[in-house]
């Protein structure tokens, strides 16, 4: 199935992508919307991406330009954990091991499918540098093997000012926890 939206879904994502760009340039000081929009057109199946992450409300914007490959770095930017992308477990295998009421779905899985990772915790940290996110929600960031390997999974908030990082098995979920996911274009 080839991921591709319409002309009139790439319209409408350009015009809300473009003045969230405008609106929060302190995201993205030096970079101008016309190259990000030149490199998003070349990339239909990346655009799907990110159409997914604005249907889930992520809110993506730009966060950060690799001057080595000339991509765009898209975060999402949602004051709290995406609300679509909520109640649910770390990984399948997490889901999997749940005997009685499973989650819809799991962070991996949902992120692959939108074909987007799921922000690291250095990640996290750099978005939380752009503002203050996940005041009252927390979202599920990139488990180290060896943790994952022993059963847990790993999410992080923002509360007093501060960034913390958390444990839990991997199989929980919460109303509250969601995650966060990267692109780049």
């Amino acid at each position: 199935m080839k991921k591709e939206l319409t002309k009139e879904q790439r319209e409408s994502l350009f015009s809300v992508l473009k003045a969230r760009f405008e609106k929060n340039m302190e995201r993205h000081k030096g970079i101008k919307w016309a190259d990000v929009q030149q490199r998003l057109e070349a990339s239909p199946e990346k655009l799907w991406s990110l159409d997914a992450m604005e249907e889930t409300d992520g809110e993506p914007d730009v966060v950060g330009h690799d001057a080595k490959t000339g991509e765009y770095i898209f975060f999402d930017c949602a004051a709290e954990s995406p609300k679509g992308r909520r109640s649910i477990c770390y990984d399948h295998h997490a889901l999997e091991s749940r005997k009685e009421n499973k989650p819809g779905h799991s962070a991996i899985a949902m992120a692959a499918e939108m074909g987007v990772d799921i922000l690291t915790e250095e990640q996290y940290r750099q978005l939380q540098q752009l503002g203050k996110f996940d005041l009252k929600t927390s979202s599920w960031v990139a488990t180290p093997a060896a943790i994952r390997k022993l059963g847990g999974a790993v999410f992080c908030d923002r509360r007093y000012d501060t960034v913390f990082l958390y444990h839990n098995g991997a199989e929980s979920y919460y109303a509250t926890r969601g995650f966060r996911g990267v692109i780049s274009v």
